[in-house]
């Protein structure tokens, strides 16, 4: 979806009208339903700070409201097509249905992905089994990662090496002051 739709799908959602999400964002008087109208028919375009403040006002992440461009489906298509260049995402078969999966030789691109995928796909399960409702699981995907508790998250430490020698490193550089 465009950033418009986004701003008109996450202001309906709350229960909004244009006049209420501008006046809100500070735009006075007329301005605020017709500023808000410009953004939702794309006829402008919002700074990032302004999508920041809506992505507070919807309580959702800003990454949320600025998806690529998907309202058709050549732009659907090619958005697919940046995945497929940049995390590896293939496209398959099983049983006759078409699928999209990661591509394991794309290696800490794969482990990555895998376990933003596996937390959302634990979510979906959830969802499915009545354990969540679906505001709960829309909250989870419209605030992702800040509601994920997957614990797929890992600290990064750096091998006894790059450690060994970043301490040795310090060291000179200590010595030569």
């Amino acid at each position: 979806m465009a950033i418009g739709k986004r701003i008109r799908f996450f202001r309906n959602r709350k229960g909004m009208t244009q006049k209420q999400l501008g006046e809100i964002l500070g735009f006075l008087g007329k301005t605020s339903d017709v500023r808000m109208a410009q953004y939702e028919s794309e006829a402008r375009t919002p700074k990032q700070d302004l999508v920041k403040e809506m992505a507070h006002i919807f309580d959702v992440s800003p990454r949320a409201i600025t998806v690529p461009e998907i309202d058709s489906y050549i732009g659907l298509m090619h958005t697919l097509f940046a995945l497929e260049d940049m995390y590896g995402l293939k496209i398959g078969e099983i049983d006759g249905e078409v699928c999209l999966r990661l591509d394991k030789s794309t290696g800490s691109t794969y482990s990555s992905m895998f376990d933003m995928f596996h937390a959302w796909q634990e979510q979906a399960a959830r969802l499915e089994q009545g354990e969540i409702t679906k505001e709960e699981y829309d909250q989870w995907r419209y605030k992702y990662p800040e509601l994920d508790t997957s614990n797929h998250w890992h600290k990064v430490v750096p091998s006894k090496e790059l450690s060994d020698y970043l301490t040795e490193a310090l060291k000179k550089d200590t010595e030569s002051q």
